[in-house]
């Protein structure tokens, strides 16, 4: 029995692709390349980077789809976007802007400067309680939110911030305090902790 394209399950199209259907993987793209472009975006704010990543998240899929890497009893969205979120901490720490600050205890959780030393166990507990605190930035409001990417992802300083979002340096300050302010609250509500 003949199923339209748009009916068929991303399990269904994986399958169908690792038996040889091309086309199966293109329906896959086509499904899927928004969300996770929006993903990358938001994260990084540069759409030349944003593509680049995007296009190689796609790629690592593929190699990680013929080697047999793939969960089939995961969800292909969220799969891939781990993809690209591991992606995008590769890149910012070659830069080394992911994301680092010049102060205060309350940075302490986001130190995420590779330490060989690590084991894999700790690697992972690393990269949950990131995911976590990451997940809780997005709850900040908007402007704070904002200040606080802008500072810790891209490394602007307080003068660049002021500039971009047309508030004074006084404001652009009192917002990236609240923003880690809530977030300390948010965490501690969480009882999120990590040792370097």
């Amino acid at each position: 029995m003949f199923m339209e394209p748009t009916f068929l399950s991303d399990q269904t199209l994986i399958r169908q692709y690792l038996d040889g259907k091309e086309s199966a993987f293109e329906l896959l793209l086509k499904r899927h390349k928004d969300r996770v472009f929006s993903y990358i975006m938001f994260t990084i704010r540069d759409e030349t980077l944003a593509n680049d990543i995007f296009q190689e998240t796609f790629v690592k899929a593929i190699r990680t789809l013929k080697k047999g890497g793939y969960n089939e009893e995961g969800k292909f969205l969220p799969w891939i976007n781990r993809i690209a979120h591991n992606l995008i901490i590769d890149h910012f720490r070659r830069q080394k802007k992911f994301p680092t600050t010049n102060g205060g205890p309350d940075f302490d959780i986001f130190e995420i400067i590779p330490d060989q030393t690590r084991t894999i166990e700790e690697e992972t507990i690393k990269d949950q309680i990131l995911s976590d605190v990451k997940k809780l930035v997005h709850k900040l409001p908007q402007d704070q939110k904002e200040v606080l990417m802008m500072r810790m992802y891209f490394d602007m300083s307080f003068k660049e911030i002021a500039e971009r979002t047309n508030v004074s340096i006084n404001t652009a300050l009192g917002r990236m305090r609240y923003a880690l302010i809530n977030l300390r609250k948010m965490v501690d509500k969480k009882k999120l902790t990590y040792v370097n």
